[in-house]
């Protein structure tokens, strides 16, 4: 695929360049380790206009790299351990991204393995959920702000890389994101992507309902 198309399927909102996305590679080079996967799923995120996106209150110091150009990388720190990665996608400013959930290793099944200190676990499961895939390529908030260069990440310093995205969009699956509601606390947003009967795929969780507080509490 050459830059042009590459650049016009990073430009399309996040719903719309998931699918294109399945089948994709990314890669990292971070302390000397090339590290190439291929996307098994991803989730969609719709910026200002979706209660799920970091987006949807507003640009903040934490979220900033989320109205970066299409191509840059999101990371974030959760639940005090995890990080996730992102692409950003859509218009310069949108907020549109796409969180990278799950894939299979093409190239440093021994440098995912040291990384996650997982050295007898079945391949595919090392890189089966958004914390695992982004500790595979040892993304953290260091990575966070970076472009993803079109083509594999090389040295000399920390780089990433996306290539290989779907002219046409592969057979796929759609269903509810992982964990994250929509209005009302439903799950009506359609916008996890996933490549049927591929066994790196995370296993689905349902969001967990609201409660509200007492008065007084």
């Amino acid at each position: 695929m050459d830059q042009g198309e590459h650049r016009r399927l990073l430009g399309l909102a996040a719903p719309e360049f998931c699918p294109h996305l399945l089948g994709a590679r990314v890669s990292s080079f971070i302390d000397g380790q090339l590290v190439v996967i291929e996307l098994t799923e991803v989730e969609a995120y719709a910026g200002a206009a979706d209660p799920g996106s970091h987006a949807y209150r507003g640009k903040t110091a934490r979220n900033a790299a989320l109205f970066g150009p299409p191509g840059t990388a999101y990371v974030y720190f959760t639940y005090g351990m995890h990080h996730c990665a992102n692409v950003v996608c859509g218009e310069d400013g949108t907020a549109s991204a796409v969180l990278l959930r799950a894939g299979k290793i093409i190239t440093g099944e021994a440098t995912v393995r040291a990384r996650r200190g997982n050295n007898t676990g079945p391949a595919h499961l090392l890189l089966s959920g958004p914390a695992r895939l982004a500790q595979g390529l040892g993304l953290s908030l260091e990575h966070n702000g970076k472009q993803y260069m079109h083509g594999t990440a090389r040295g000399p310093g920390p780089s990433l890389g996306l290539e290989s995205l779907a002219t046409s969009a592969p057979e796929h699956s759609t269903g509810p994101r992982t964990g994250v509601s929509g209005p009302g606390g439903t799950e009506a947003y359609p916008y996890r992507y996933w490549l049927p009967g591929e066994p790196s795929v995370s296993r689905y969780r349902r969001a967990a309902p609201r409660v509200r507080p007492s008065p007084g509490v």
